[in-house]
């Protein structure tokens, strides 16, 4: 028996033990988020994935799987799910490319693009055809990270809360905002003072005055009640962004019979489109929400969106070129991108010219 060895061991947490068929039919699998539970992914990892996997494979095999279950913090921090996966802390992980900036700068590719569809479904869509066409993005995670991607995830449209009312892109300027990785230079452009963060810390940040807004879905800003002091939520439509991942340990995925495999696998793809069409159904009742909880919810007029996306206008291709440097598809993968959003309906109020 292959003992998955975890640095949650001395607090007393279960080890997962995954085997080979033949000696035994039950598998336990950890699986982890650095994210709670009150988000949109990690609850449909807990209320979908885990059950229908574990439902399927009990119908459907000889077999049993058994999970356990670790999130907000619990097992992983946010930005250490990517090495708990590779290393066998955990079997499966679900976790934002944005806190990999060194590992995976390509995957935050939606990112290079703001102003993208604010459609869920779409997003997940069109990111699900760029990875088909790019084995890059894949591939990397199995050679590199030793780990398999079973579904790719999608967020609710990025707005922007704040403590304080704004009009125009100069009201910015020099206000303290939050984001998360690359989406920082959304906030850079405009003049305002970018501040690397997570979940999990906002309502503290924001409380304390580290920042006074964030780059954030109506989920988030609901879910960890950053509404009792961001009372300004303006829709901004950066897009809704495809760059979380949820994925599973290759020597783990390996071991498991191929039936097994195989649930895990269509379980996961429908966990990705889940996550497109649960955010898009919620969007306009969180904005009712938030309305109902106090919160000065607007539309940002189309000639703000326009002025802002204008003075990204030449970073897409600048980042490309710099990740092509790297070795990357970087321009292939934008190139893909802005077709397959135009090819779902979207039109940019600045259309991004990436070479």
């Amino acid at each position: 028996m292959r003992r998955v060895m975890t640095a949650a061991l001395a607090a007393g947490l279960l080890g997962c033990a995954v085997t080979s068929a033949a000696a035994q039919e039950t598998f336990r699998l950890r699986i982890a988020s650095g994210h709670p539970p009150v988000q949109t992914y990690v609850n449909l990892i807990t209320t979908f994935f885990v059950p229908e996997v574990t439902k399927r494979v009990a119908e459907r095999t000889k077999h049993k799987v058994q999970f356990v279950e670790g999130y907000g913090g619990s097992m992983v921090k946010v930005a250490d799910t990517l090495e708990g996966v590779q290393s066998g802390i955990i079997d499966i992980g679900g976790y934002c490319f944005c806190f990999e900036p060194s590992n995976l700068p390509l995957h935050a590719f939606q990112v290079m693009l703001p102003f993208g569809t604010m459609s869920p479904v779409a997003s997940v869509k069109l990111a699900r055809e760029v990875y088909d066409q790019v084995p890059y993005l894949s591939k990397v995670l199995e050679d590199k990270y030793k780990q398999k991607l079973l579904g790719l995830i999608a967020d609710n449209g990025y707005n922007l809360g704040t403590t304080f009312p704004w009009s125009t892109v100069a009201d910015l300027k020099g206000q303290k905002i939050a984001g998360a990785g690359l989406n920082l230079k959304w906030l850079e452009y405009a003049g305002a003072t970018p501040v690397q963060s997570s979940l999990p810390e906002a309502y503290t940040a924001m409380q304390t005055g580290v920042y006074n807004g964030w780059i954030m879905f109506a989920s988030g800003w609901i879910q960890f009640k950053l509404y009792e002091i961001g009372k300004h939520y303006a829709e901004t439509g950066f897009g809704a962004i495809t760059w979380h991942g949820l994925t599973i340990n290759t020597a783990t995925f390996a071991k498991l019979p191929k039936e097994v495999q195989d649930i895990l696998i269509e379980v996961g793809r429908e966990y990705e489109a889940k996550t497109g069409t649960v955010n898009e159904e919620n969007y306009p009742k969180q904005l009712d929400e938030l309305r109902r909880l106090g919160v000065d919810v607007r539309k940002v007029p189309e000639q703000v969106r326009e002025e802002w996306a204008k003075s990204l206008a030449d970073w897409p291709r600048q980042k490309a070129k710099e990740l092509d440097a790297q070795g990357l598809p970087a321009t292939q993968v934008l190139e893909l991108t802005l077709a397959a959003a135009e090819k779902h309906g979207h039109k940019w109020p600045v259309r991004y010219v990436v070479k």
